[in-house]
């Protein structure tokens, strides 16, 4: 998996490609915990050229989700690949994360 971080008014883009799963998810875990140590609160992970993510990938996931509610942080997901909007949905993520179909709309959430 490829992870690039970038920051816009703010806000700490984490865009991912390739695969999320057992193998990869302890880096995503690693460099989401960087910059939370950094003190990056605000979020938005960019799965636009992410193709697969499993049941580790989620877990990666929640394992953010709570590390970011502990200290007030925000987070949002976009751009998700057909296969990770299933997988989302079927997880019930879609219910209870901010999910956009676009960086515009993702970046607007977190704004606002």
């Amino acid at each position: 998996m490829e992870i690039k971080v970038t920051e816009q008014d703010g806000i700490v883009i984490v865009e991912l490609a390739g695969r999320m799963d057992a193998t990869t998810t302890p880096e995503f875990e690693s460099a989401t915990r960087s910059l939370l140590a950094e003190g990056k609160k605000c979020l938005l992970i960019d799965m636009a050229r992410l193709e697969y993510i499993s049941s580790a990938g989620l877990r990666g996931i929640l394992v953010l989700v709570k590390a970011l509610k502990a200290c007030s942080g925000k987070l949002a997901f976009c751009s998700l690949q057909p296969m990770a909007a299933e997988v989302f949905r079927i997880s019930g993520f879609n219910a209870m994360l901010t999910v956009r179909d676009s960086r515009e709309d993702a970046l607007s959430a977190l704004a606002g």
